[in-house]
């Protein structure tokens, strides 16, 4: 009887093991594979984040490229300053709108006048984890992606380098653009508006994207409705830029908006392969625009119109 009683046991914890590890297997095939599990997948992502952004400004050297000159060009300001020409840093003139000055104004406070990077690292880390939030929320409403491709947004290492070790002004644009998206998919028209216009005032690149933003406004909203939303996103440039628009017009757009402006050799990363004095050619910058409005006007017909048809 003892012996048929340990066999049943046995036979009974062999079970118990193999229901929980099937159990398992499930559970995991769900988290990587299933969108109903998405937001389950998405915690466990943006905690992992959280700590591993920690560990990063614990442990590895911040990297100094532009937030010493950053503080320097709004140091300008909050001196009473409103020359866009005479506000400027070690790696030269101010060059961004004026919600660029407002945003690091208040991280020029908040950072003890920049010394304190630490805490500027930290408040970058809160904003990419945001920013990630947002881009989640933007592939969830597919409802079709599975969980598994979260875990690629989140391998970059160039990412969460220009977040917390540079402090680029490129992740609030990015923050803000990513919200207006989100809006947008939720029809939220006059958010995303406001918040392109925000993305906008930091930094001039984010008009790159204003053809596909200006395509959907159209195609949602008609021909008046766009106007208007527009002529929004132009309302909250100029209030923003207001204090520097009623002494210094001229010198404002000539810097925050500079089209003729040259990007450093040195900084650059994608067009590494080209001779120093090609890259900051007229005719290169030619060249670079012409195939970007060519790719546009590729999908605008042969992708973007067909499918709002």
């Amino acid at each position: 009887m003892e012996l048929k009683t340990q066999g049943k046991n046995e036979i009974s914890r062999a079970e118990i093991s193999k229901s929980f590890y099937r159990k398992l297997i499930i559970l995991v095939n769900k988290l990587f594979f299933d969108p109903l599990f998405f937001w389950y997948t998405a915690s466990c992502i943006l905690i992992g984040e959280a700590l591993l952004n920690i560990l990063i400004i614990k442990y590895v050297s911040y990297t100094e490229i532009d937030w010493k000159a950053y503080m320097q060009e709004v140091s300008g300001f909050l001196n009473g300053e409103r020359d866009y020409i005479k506000l400027h840093g070690d790696t030269g003139p101010l060059v961004y709108p004026a919600g660029f000055v407002y945003i690091y104004s208040v991280l020029y406070y908040f950072t003890s006048g920049g010394v304190n990077i630490q805490r500027g690292q930290f408040i970058f880390a809160i904003l990419y984890l945001w920013t990630q939030y947002v881009v989640f929320k933007i592939y969830q409403s597919s409802r079709k992606i599975p969980p598994y491709v979260l875990i690629f947004l989140s391998l970059s290492k160039r990412i969460h380098s220009i977040y917390v070790l540079r402090l680029f002004n490129d992740c609030f644009a990015m923050a803000f653009l990513y919200s207006c998206i989100w809006a947008m998919i939720n029809r939220k028209w006059k958010l995303s508006c406001i918040l392109y216009s925000f993305s906008l005032s930091i930094k001039m690149n984010v008009l790159l994207f204003f053809p596909a933003f200006g395509l959907i406004l159209f195609k949602s909203l008609g021909a008046w409705k766009t106007l208007f939303n527009l002529l929004l996103t132009i309302i909250i440039q100029i209030v923003l830029a207001l204090p520097f628009l009623m002494e210094y017009p001229k010198s404002y757009f000539a810097r925050a908006f500079e089209f003729s402006r040259v990007f450093i050799y040195k900084w650059t990363v994608n067009w590494k392969f080209l001779d120093e004095e090609i890259f900051i050619s007229r005719n290169f910058a030619s060249i670079l625009l012409l195939g970007h409005v060519f790719v546009l006007m590729g999908f605008l017909f042969k992708r973007w119109y067909l499918i709002m048809e």
